[in-house]
Parts: structure tokens; C-alpha cells; sequence
């Protein structure tokens, strides 16, 4: 059963909409006894970092998260925002993030590279995947997905790294360590391409 953490941020019902329309199970976790059942973990996540930190903390739903990521090595999908609180700090607040994959998030504005670009970097883009990974099934050429951000998530290993975008420089715009998974373009916002790629996590 795939869960969508619902902790008060990101379009749920979009991502569920997409698993309904596929004939793929799904629920929406509000509290620790709806996750219960999980095999996948999808968490969104719009705004703010440290809006996104205290929201999930309120939730009651963090401990139980740390287990089934940390402990049972659930698969988890991190989205927008929803990727970078997957991190340990973010330029954008002062909170610590979950801390489950070693990264940091940055400002484009603080990166030279990209600094003169247009904030927030928005709009349609190509996501360029590094190697092979079953996320990216049938979405290794032409893939294009929809971005709403100003922050991007630097590993500090280039290992992690699953897929990257180019604005002004190339950035990570996908990552993977283990069973965390993070995309900071939006799936449920990106048509056929975000379809295939929810679908493929479904199928991990």
C-alpha cells in the first residue's frame, strides 16, 4: 500500500488521483496508525523549510517515519519541498531536516553560477538521469517534468545523485541513497512524464 503522508502541505489528492486512475492502491496517512500498512512512503511538500519541519513534527507521524525509513527500509519519495526537509539544513531556515539522505539544501541566489538567473526557477525543464535506476524506467530520453523552486538539495556524494537539471548550471534534481528517493520537479503536476515516474515508484 503506498501512503501519502499528509502532514498539511502538497497536493495530496493529486498523487492520489494519480494512483486511482492506475488501479494502484493507495492511502492518505493523517496519523502513525495509517501508516501502519505502507510499503512505499510518498512525502510532498510546498513553501517553506522550516514550515515544512514544524508541520511534519506537529504531525506525531515523524517517529514512526524515522522506523519505517531508518528501520525497515521502506521505500520513500520525497517531493519538492518533501525532498529537501529529507536533508540535513536548508539556506532557507534554521531548523534540522529529517536527515535521512547526507545533503544540504542551498539558494540558487548563493550559487555563482546560477545566480543571475530569474527566481524562482519555474516552469517546464528537461531532468537529465545519471544512470540506470528503476524510477527513471522509460523516461531516460525527452523526459520533462514541471519546477516551482528556489532551492535545490547539493549531496555530498555524487553518488546520490540520480538525475540533474540544467539552470544557469546543472543542479541535482533527483536523489537516491538506499531507499530514499527525493525529486524536486513536481510528478503530479508533470502529465505523462510524472505518471510514469509516480508509477514506477509504485513498482520499485
Amino acid at each position: 500500500m503506498i501512503a501519502i503522508v499528509d502532514y498539511g502541505l502538497g497536493n495530496i489528492a493529486a498523487f492520489a488521483n494519480v494512483y486511482n486512475r492506475a488501479n494502484i492502491k493507495v492511502t492518505v496517512a493523517k496519523s502513525s496508525d495509517d501508516l501502519k500498512s505502507a510499503s512505499r512512503l510518498i512525502l510532498p511538500g510546498v513553501g517553506h523549510f522550516d514550515h515544512a519541519m514544524e508541520l511534519l513534527q506537529r504531525s506525531g507521524m515523524r517517529d514512526t517515519l524515522d522506523r519505517l525509513v531508518l528501520g525497515d527500509k521502506v521505500p520513500v519519495i520525497g517531493i519538492c519541498v518533501g525532498m529537501q526537509i529529507l536533508a540535513r539544513s536548508s539556506e532557507e531556515g534554521a531548523l534540522p531536516g529529517l536527515g535521512w539522505i547526507d545533503a544540504d539544501v542551498r539558494a540558487f541566489k548563493s550559487w555563482e553560477a546560477a545566480r543571475d538567473m530569474p527566481l524562482p526557477h519555474m516552469g517546464w525543464n528537461d531532468v537529465c538521469p545519471r544512470g540506470v535506476d528503476p524510477l527513471f524506467n522509460g523516461l531516460e530520453r525527452d523526459a520533462r517534468f514541471y519546477f516551482l523552486h528556489s532551492y535545490y538539495v547539493g549531496c555530498d556524494r555524487q553518488d546520490d545523485v540520480l538525475a540533474t537539471c540544467d539552470y544557469g548550471a546543472e543542479f541535482s534534481c533527483a536523489v537516491r541513497h538506499a531507499n530514499v528517493y527525493g525529486v524536486q520537479f513536481h510528478p503530479e503536476k508533470s502529465h505523462s512524464f510524472g505518471n510514469r515516474l509516480l508509477k514506477n515508484f509504485a513498482e520499485l
